[in-house]
């Protein structure tokens, strides 16, 4: 079972980044997914989940607006579009896959994809 991410690296404030969370391994359709990031000295904290089905997301507020969560079953995808970045989104971003409920509480994932850096330069 295996989450692998892609997409992050070094933008502007205000540029755009698209984060890919490619499942392999088992099906998607069977997983809330949840994205998660974590800054340095800093816990693990929720950015946005979507739910089995995709019609179910939420967004911590800090990203609410910018952040836009998604996920493709038939490619087994989810993705993380991130506009107007702004330097204190700089973290570690994670994908998680639970058989729960997706929510934004990280102890919730079964799975977890290796991070990705994302830098947002002033």
């Amino acid at each position: 079972l295996q989450l692998q991410r892609l997409g992050g690296g070094l933008v502007q404030a205000g540029g755009s980044l698209r984060l890919s969370c490619a499942v392999s391994g088992f099906g998607l359709d069977g997983y809330g997914i949840g994205w998660f990031r974590q800054a340095p000295g800093k816990m693990r904290e929720g950015v946005a989940c979507i739910s089995r089905s995709g019609d179910t997301k939420y967004y911590d507020e800090s990203v609410e607006g910018r952040f836009t969560i998604s996920r493709d079953n038939a490619k087994n995808t989810v993705y993380l579009q991130m506009n107007s970045l702004k330097t204190e989104d700089t973290a570690v971003y994670y994908c998680g896959a639970t058989t729960v409920v997706a929510s934004m509480v990280a102890s919730a994932y079964d799975y977890w994809g290796q991070g990705t850096q994302v830098t947002v330069s002033s």
